[in-house]
């Protein structure tokens, strides 16, 4: 189909594709946290191992989204966006096939190659064809579509599981990412090259690479002391990274964007601090409401919907004010919300909470990620030029699963001093609340810093 790359209707077509790609690991890792159970009781694993299925694909997104960015911008933004497509709907379509945990965990790890390919250009791509003053609210709609697919998710999860086996959760999503990929093919005229002919810095990108998996694998084995020695060899090696960068001059990351722009840098650190407080509820909730309440994986997603149903509702609300007023205003509305909310349900979540009660909880956390979504995304891509689009994208997705990673490596961690190596099984309920209680709370404070962080970053110039 030939469209005007100038025109309306090729714009949203380009949305369109995006948002359909932007839902995929959404829908999934919502469903997967409902299956979760299941799948420990089918392959036999420990509460350990269960956090790894998501773990795994974490990291290995997390590692790679940053060089994604920058190849994006050597090969083609569409180029990488379609590999990535290819290869997340073949890895997949495999998970439904696994045998056992370990072969479940090493697809997921190349899902996460496929997403980091995803995730490092699509917010560029919509940043390259829309206007800045029309940005904000095609962030708004990209994020509601993402939240839409955490809340269909939780219910159609919940159903497969039940109905049809948690495999049907992977062969669906498989589906889903094929016909964005033949959408890809067809509408996506540009390429987006913005560095043709750079030579690519393999140096940074390997240091880079194992002080992320340093970090993220120490994270997960704390507190043993093999766990601390790796954290502190990846800051060293963090170090060495950005002195690299600094002299190269091909850098695989512009890291004058985080020295020089502090809107970049202070939106950028709001959005780690804001992932690395709040990835974890779901999977915790889920495990709540199934372990402690006793509730089936449908049901317990029919509760969990109503958090991403409030923010699919007001996240294009939220991303348009951010078009006509400073974004930090609204994002630290909205993380001020989820502050109180988890430092609430801390003190008083018991297996006593209704139900009633729980979802009102969620309904406020939903208020505040739509408020803080979008306008910060738009923060990040209004603050860099053209042609930092990509390392921008890549900058935004890769801060957000950093963040996941670090939470999920401290709930791993607190699941690992407190429950041990046990299953989480409703004969370990008492020990589960202990480590909700404690991982909200530290989440609570996490996010009061982010408050600040937040407002710090100053006026955004349309």
């Amino acid at each position: 189909m030939l469209l005007d790359t100038s025109s309306k209707s090729y714009r949203n077509w380009i949305l369109f594709i995006a948002c359909q790609s932007s839902s995929l690991v959404p829908f999934m890792g919502s469903s997967i946290n409902l299956a979760l159970p299941q799948i420990a009781r089918e392959f036999d694993l420990n509460g350990i191992e269960q956090s790894w299925i998501l773990t795994a694909y974490l990291l290995s997104t997390t590692v790679l989204q940053v060089p994604f960015g920058r190849l994006a911008d050597i090969w083609g933004k569409r180029n990488v966006f379609i590999l990535g497509l290819s290869l997340f709907a073949i890895a997949t379509f495999g998970c439904g096939f696994s045998s056992n945990g370990a072969f479940l965990i090493i697809l997921r790890i190349l899902q996460g190659v496929g997403s980091a390919m995803i995730f490092s250009t699509n917010i560029a791509i919509i940043s390259s064809v829309f206007p800045p003053k029309e940005r904000g609210i095609a962030m708004g709609v990209n994020a509601a579509t993402v939240y839409v697919s955490i809340a269909a998710g939780p219910s159609l999860g919940g159903f497969i599981t039940e109905s049809l086996g948690w495999e049907y959760i992977f062969f669906i999503t498989a589906a889903t990412a094929t016909v964005s990929l033949i959408g890809a093919f067809i509408f996506m005229k540009e390429k987006w090259v913005e560095a043709a002919g750079e030579p690519f810095d393999m140096k940074g990108t390997v240091i880079y690479g194992l002080a992320v998996m340093m970090l993220i694998y120490g994270l997960t084995i704390l507190p043993q002391i093999t766990g601390f020695i790796l954290v502190v060899a990846s800051f060293i090696l963090f170090v060495f990274f950005v002195k690299h960068e600094q002299q190269e001059p091909y850098p695989v990351f512009n890291v004058s964007l985080f020295v020089k722009n502090r809107i970049f840098r202070m939106s950028s650190a709001a959005a780690l601090i804001n992932y690395a407080a709040t990835f974890p509820i779901g999977f915790l909730i889920s495990l709540y409401l199934q372990e402690v309440k006793g509730l089936d994986a449908q049901n317990a997603g029919i509760i969990l919907i109503v958090q991403p149903l409030i923010q699919s509702a007001l996240s294009p609300l939220a991303g348009k004010l951010s078009d006509h007023m400073q974004p930090r205003y609204i994002a630290s509305v909205g993380m001020a919300l989820i502050t109180g909310t988890l430092l609430l349900l801390s003190f008083v979540i018991t297996p006593g909470t209704s139900v009633g009660f729980l979802m009102v909880m969620l309904g406020i956390l939903g208020v505040g990620f739509a408020a803080f979504s979008s306008p910060n995304t738009n923060a990040i891509m209004g603050s860099v030029e053209r042609k930092n689009y990509s390392m921008a994208s890549a900058t935004t997705g890769t801060v957000r699963l950093m963040g996941q990673s670090f939470s999920m490596g401290i709930v791993t961690m607190i699941i690992s001093i407190i429950i041990g190596k046990q299953a989480i099984t409703p004969e370990v309920s008492d020990d589960l609340m202990r480590v909700i209680h404690i991982t909200f709370f530290i989440f609570a404070l996490i996010c009061a810093v982010g408050v600040y962080t937040s407002m710090a970053r100053g006026k955004v110039e349309n």
